[in-house]
Formats: C-alpha cells, sequence, structure tokens
C-alpha cells in the first residue's frame, strides 16, 4: 500500500444520466470500455482463474472466480471517467476503490436469489462486461429503485418486478449495491466473464483496510476520489 494517498477529481455525470441514475438506482454504460482494451481485460481475467484454494475465504459454486487487481489494463478500466462520474452521483462525497475482481458462471450455474449487497455501507457496484449477455448465459437481473417498495431491512421485492439486463462486452452496470439484485442460470454454457467493482465512501478505507486479507485485496487503496 502507498504511504502517500492520492486525491482524484471527478467529473460530474451529466444531467441525463445523473437524473436516470436517481431515479433507478441503475445505470447501463453501453460501450464505456474501449474496443482496444477488451482482449487485455479478458487475458488478465483467464491469467487470474486458479484454484479455489488461492482464495483466503470460500467462493460461491457454480461460478469461475479470478484475481485480476494488480492488473495495469483492470486499474484503468476501474478509474475510467464515465463511471467514476457515475459512482460519484450516488455516493455524493470522497470516495474509495474498495474491491475488483472476476467473476463467470459456469453453465448451469451462476443463479442467485435477490439480495442486497449495501448493509448500510452506501457502496456502489459495478459490473464490466467482458463478454456480450444475456438471460441465457447468466446475466444480472435487478429491481429499478423507483419499483422497490419493500422494506429495506425487512423484506426483497416481489422477483417479477426484476428486469434482466443484457447488452455487449464492453458495457458496463452501475447500481447501488442496496438495489436488490442478483445473477441468473448460464443455461447456454456461453461465457459471460465480468469484472466486479465495489466503490465505498472514504470513511470505510480503515473498516475495510482491516479485512484486505480475507477479501484477497492486494492493491492499492488509497487514492480518494473527489467528486
Amino acid at each position: 500500500m502507498s504511504d502517500l494517498p492520492t486525491s482524484t477529481k471527478v467529473d460530474p455525470l451529466d444531467a441525463g444520466r445523473a437524473a436516470a441514475l436517481d431515479r433507478d438506482g441503475y445505470l447501463l454504460l453501453r460501450g464505456a470500455v474501449p474496443d482496444a482494451w477488451r482482449d487485455a481485460l479478458r487475458a488478465a481475467f483467464d491469467s487470474g482463474v486458479g484454484a479455489g484454494d488461492q482464495w483466503a475465504a470460500p467462493r460461491g459454486a457454480g461460478w469461475r472466480h479470478a484475481l485480476v487487481d494488480l492488473d495495469p489494463a483492470v486499474q484503468q478500466t476501474c478509474r475510467l471517467p464515465l463511471l467514476l462520474a457515475a459512482a460519484a452521483q450516488m455516493l455524493g462525497g470522497p470516495f474509495f476503490l474498495a474491491q475488483v475482481e472476476g467473476r463467470a458462471p459456469l453453465q448451469g450455474g451462476g443463479h442467485q436469489p435477490l439480495h442486497r449487497d449495501g448493509a448500510g455501507t452506501k457502496a456502489v457496484a459495478a459490473l464490466v462486461f467482458l463478454d456480450d449477455y444475456g438471460p441465457d448465459n447468466g446475466a444480472t437481473r435487478l429491481v429499478p429503485r423507483h419499483l422497490d417498495q419493500a422494506d429495506f431491512d425487512q423484506t426483497l421485492p416481489d422477483e417479477t418486478l426484476s428486469l434482466t439486463i443484457a447488452g455487449e462486452a464492453g458495457d458496463i452496470l452501475v447500481f447501488d449495491a442496496d438495489l436488490a439484485h442478483g445473477a441468473t442460470c448460464n443455461r447456454s454454457g456461453a461465457r459471460r466473464r465480468s469484472l466486479l467493482l465495489s466503490f465505498m465512501p472514504e470513511r470505510n478505507q480503515a473498516t475495510m483496510d482491516a479485512c484486505r486479507a480475507v477479501r484477497n485485496v492486494r492493491m492499492d487503496t488509497s487514492e480518494v476520489f473527489v467528486p
């Protein structure tokens, strides 16, 4: 880790996207990853896949997991201006990149019940898709914020309210981690590699640093992004 934290200014999201993100709790950034970067990201994913014992804590069955957080192309992608602008819109204050890892549902695997990841931490999640994705190969489904009237502490919305997101390699899905969401089953077996990112408010840095080892975080997380 660096002894000299850096601060990076983040430009605001454009008004149209900001309004949609505030209303829905998610935003799909189509084609956000430059085409020239995508092969390097896929190579980083594939080289980061290893045996289950490379992880300090067990990973879910039915998935392929990849350690990618030290790869330069991955780090560059995590800092795409449009992605940072969307995170800043949701977080509203200084934040940092807490984690990034690779995930891909295996054939017949990947289905998750609707759930919320935020647990009151005001976290932002992002999925960088490295392959085309849709309902046949484990795409993520979610319930837009304006349709979610459930009690966040006690219940989850009706599954019928969820939307399954579909698109192409290079898209980025960014969303409030408290939004009800979950992957679908990869019925076709087609590859659906993605990078899963987590951004958190700066005030959470010490807490997250204390559990770096169990989360397999190796990268420097000291950089702070300022809206």
